[in-house]
């Protein structure tokens, strides 16, 4: 039997939350277990239900999505969270990435791309609108300049997982592939973002990517 992905959907839109369920009820791989209208709604119904997925809109009345995200990952929610959003600006993609999301998708992608890319999260991979991965790319290499950033502080063995990541590659998978425990994974995960200067996995796997790391 597939292991169906928990989802919650946060947005304070009731029929662009319908409509998220319906597109969703398409694939066997998802299953939506709650629904809130606001932030705060959100994180409490994330706390309670523990969802494995999280669609959260960015412009909401109230509290915000990216506050809604910071707090969530202030509080140690790890499900995978990604930003359903109308905006295209970079500064509100960077925001996010930086903030813990797992992906930012564009609300007008076809629906058969939504889902697509809602799938690809959950495998651990990139899940951004593709008009936008170019935009972020740009950015990170454009800062990379200033911070004078490079792979050539990690170690052979980070060199290899920051390979994987831009890969789209999972914990799970990384550590089957380069046989070791998972928790190992983590920790050399956290070592390689803090030499980067990055906040999340997703930023060092774009920014691998750009760069043509491996």
């Amino acid at each position: 039997m597939t292991n169906l992905t928990r989802t919650l959907i946060i947005d304070d839109h009731p029929l662009f939350r319908r409509g998220v369920g319906q597109l969703l009820a398409l694939s066997p791989d998802f299953t939506v277990i709650g629904e809130a209208a606001g932030g705060e709604e959100g994180i409490a119904l994330a706390r309670q239900l523990e969802p494995d997925l999280i669609l959260l809109d960015l412009n909401m009345k109230g509290m915000n999505g990216l506050e809604t995200l910071r707090q969530m990952r202030d509080q140690e929610i790890d499900s995978r969270i990604i930003i359903l959003t109308v905006s295209n600006a970079p500064d509100d993609l960077i925001a996010a990435i930086r903030a813990g999301a797992d992906g930012y998708i564009l609300k007008d992608n076809d629906p058969d791309d939504m889902l697509s890319l809602i799938s690809n999260a959950m495998h651990g991979q990139t899940a951004i609108s593709p008009e936008l991965t170019s935009l972020l790319a740009h950015a990170l290499r454009q800062e990379s300049v200033v911070e004078n950033r490079s792979h050539a502080a990690l170690t052979e063995r980070e060199t290899s997982i920051l390979k994987c990541l831009a890969a789209g590659m999972s914990n799970k998978l990384i550590a089957r592939e380069l046989d070791i425990m998972e928790s190992t994974v983590k920790v050399h995960i956290r070592n390689l973002l803090k030499k980067l200067k990055f906040r999340s996995r997703v930023e060092a796997a774009v920014w691998a990517v750009a760069n043509q790391v491996g």
